[in-house]
């Protein structure tokens, strides 16, 4: 009776072992796509993947891959910059409107920043039309590094868009005359909202939501009808943040990692009055990318509400619970992929899907298990 006792035990211990390795299963759905950056729905089964080299492509879950569309504006592409975000209007099934972001060449050379974009998806899936500039990050510079990027649609049609402080000016960060580390809020025709926390303010610019961010590569609509984005630090310290109007997040007086040698960054300090903390932050950095919220039960109540974030660096999709804005507990998923997860998405039908950043890249859906 001992011994069956103990092989029961084991044989359960095993069984929640391998749940917690594997709890889902992955299906490839397409590859072969050169560093994709980001996926929209535009139908049940077939997505707009952005490739960072500049090009759009509409992917099938048969696996077929679009030649790339034309009609995109001209992008300057290098570095970390070049064509970025993407996502489908809340009503694309009757106006086929899409937005996407992208680092924008000056008009004479010598500098570049992230432009916010609106487009007319044509009904042959082969070019963009109508396409118009709704906002451009301010000023140009000459930097291959930090563009953020990341768009969110909120419940009221406003655009959101992170922007990176372009590594050389991370200063900028802390002022209010310019869009470098800052998350801006505008309409869909590019106009300032009248209800924007600056407007209005002697010095700041209008568009302007929060500031103090460094590179923000993840941004999603909370449950809890807020916008929430994470940042990736320097060497150690990404954030998870909720961004709040007219808060400041603290880049690059307050941080929780240091130098790439390794020294500390200003005063190295972790708290200052007036500047928020995160919610959490990670040391050894992870490299943050991609965000969303799962709002459907596709794979059971325990993951419903939790947050996922693809993570570069770590190569992994990090699933986290949460109990409002509290982080109980964190898992790393699809570690024996290998690969590096750039964006995650609650598809149309309540799964998830994740693209991975390599000259080989792949659209992949998570199955439950």
């Amino acid at each position: 009776m001992a011994l069956t006792g103990l092989i029961l035990v084991l044989a359960l211990w095993l069984s929640a072992a391998q749940a917690q390795a594997s709890p889902v299963r992955t299906q490839v759905l397409a590859q072969g796509l050169e560093h994709p950056w980001a996926l929209a729905f535009i139908g049940p089964e077939q997505v707009l993947v952005s490739e960072r080299a500049g090009r759009l492509r509409v992917v099938g879950f048969d696996g077929r891959i679009s030649a790339p569309l034309q009609g995109l504006p001209d992008i300057d592409e290098g570095g970390q910059g070049g064509l970025l975000d993407v996502i489908s209007d809340s009503a694309f099934a009757s106006n086929r409107t899409i937005y996407f972001c992208y680092s924008e060449p000056a008009p004479a050379g010598g500098g570049n920043s992230t432009a916010l974009a609106s487009a007319r998806l044509s009904a042959d899936l082969r070019r963009l039309e109508q396409v118009r500039v709704l906002f451009r990050q301010s000023p140009k510079v000459g930097s291959r590094h930090h563009f953020g990027c990341r768009i969110v649609e909120a419940p009221d049609g406003h655009l959101f868009l992170t922007l990176g402080d372009r590594f050389s000016r991370m200063d900028d960060a802390q002022t209010l005359d310019n869009h470098h580390g800052k998350v801006v809020r505008v309409a869909k025709d590019g106009s300032v909202p009248r209800d924007n926390p600056l407007l209005g303010r002697a010095g700041a610019l209008p568009e302007i939501w929060s500031w103090g961010h460094r590179n923000p590569q993840g941004a999603a609509w909370g449950p809890d009808g807020q916008l929430w984005i994470h940042d990736h630090g320097p060497r150690g310290g990404d954030e998870l943040n909720r961004v709040l109007p007219g808060r400041n997040y603290g880049w690059p007086v307050i941080t929780h990692g240091v130098n790439y040698i390794g020294t500390r960054i200003g005063a190295g300090i972790t708290e200052h009055p007036g500047m928020e903390q995160p919610l959490v932050h990670w040391t050894p950095s992870i490299a943050p990318s991609g965000m969303a919220f799962l709002r459907s039960n596709r794979y059971g109540p325990q993951w419903q509400g939790n947050l996922f974030v693809g993570a570069l660096r770590g190569q992994h999709l990090l699933r986290l619970q949460l109990e409002g804005t509290r982080v109980l507990a964190q898992q790393r998923l699809l570690e024996d992929l290998g690969q590096r997860i750039r964006d995650v998405r609650e598809g149309p039908d309540g799964l998830l899907y994740v693209l991975t950043d390599e000259r080989d890249g792949q659209l992949i859906r998570l199955l439950p298990p």
